[in-house]
């Protein structure tokens, strides 16, 4: 990270696809911007004329509940935007505008590999000022229930200690530990998708959730099979997701971190509400330009446990 430059997109690109919870075909753009512009997402008519725009800022969030939805005093802007937030974040993109004309972001295939790819397509290229960090300089935790979310310093980059616990035969107990960097978060965490439960469907249907669910674009799990014809991805897919969605949430810092994430048991809610208590101490961290190099260790480590386990945690659309 020694001398490194903020990032821009060099070409605007443009993705469709279905929205997961809202069923509403959505076309989204990314756009180059400027120095310190950050992550901002427009809502744009079918004209293409700017009605809104936000900041992507832990301030913005304004729902939590099966997704990270961003809006502003006048309701929400867009949902579901958290897995490309973490392509952004994975891939160092440092400013860019997203435009959209629906009320969430496209669902792609459930991972965040069609927006990594997207932002293959239309490149990076370095800005003018140096990439600035938010440091965590003293720990911070949150306890919800079972659930536990810490930030914590760490002097090797941005890291994600990420652990899950399903009463599930095909989940179980699983575990990863990952340095981020581009590498990693296209190798490790990138490609693993969405998941949810057969047996929650009707719930969600009922509530007004998962309308554009289906198993393109969701990992289907019933009582003891996965019903994607494919198969996983990855044999511990499932915490490998929550990694990638704890990465989209704590992007909204506004800026890339320096320090750990450890989530047990956790969710958006909990993502949200370590970010909120982290910005709220403000002893807890300062903002760093360019910092000294570090050393990186880019090899991640993931534990699938064997079995049921012992403790459960209740399902949940992630």
């Amino acid at each position: 990270m020694k001398g490194a430059k903020q990032t821009t997109l060099r070409d605007e690109v443009t993705v469709t696809g279905v929205g997961v919870h809202s069923g509403r075909n959505v076309t989204l753009a990314l756009l180059p911007a400027d120095d310190d512009a950050g992550i901002v997402f427009r809502r744009v008519d079918a004209e293409g004329n700017i009605e809104r725009q936000v900041r992507a800022d832990v301030r913005a969030v304004t729902a939590t509940e099966f997704a990270t939805v961003l809006g502003d005093t006048a309701g929400p802007l867009c949902s579901t935007a958290e897995h490309l937030l973490a392509a952004l974040r994975g891939l160092q993109v440092d400013n860019v505008i997203v435009e959209i004309d629906g009320p969430e972001v496209p669902i792609m295939d459930g991972s965040a590999m069609p927006f990594v790819e997207a932002l293959d397509q239309a490149g990076l290229t370095d800005r003018a000022l140096p990439r600035r960090f938010i440091e965590v300089i003293k720990p911070v935790q949150v306890v919800k229930d079972k659930s536990f979310g810490e930030l914590r310093p760490y002097e090797h980059g941005f890291r994600v200690e990420a652990e899950i616990e399903f009463d599930h035969p095909l989940i179980g107990k699983q575990t990863l530990d990952v340095d981020l960097t581009p590498d990693t978060f296209r190798n490790e965490i990138a490609r693993a998708r969405t998941f949810g439960f057969m047996k929650d469907v009707s719930k969600l249907w009922s509530a007004g959730y998962a309308l554009g669910a289906s198993i393109d674009n969701t990992l289907v799990i019933s009582e003891d099979r996965v019903l994607n014809p494919e198969g996983l991805r990855y044999a511990d897919e499932f915490v490998r997701h929550k990694a990638l969605d704890a990465i989209g949430d704590l992007a909204l810092a506004g800026l890339p971190l320096i320090g750990a994430y450890k989530t047990v048991r956790g969710g958006h809610k909990l993502n949200n509400a370590v970010l909120t208590a982290l910005m709220n101490n403000t002893a807890a961290w300062r903002v760093v330009e360019a910092p000294v190099e570090r050393t990186v260790r880019p090899r991640g480590r993931a534990d699938l446990a064997a079995g049921v386990p012992a403790a459960a945690f209740g399902p949940e659309v992630s």
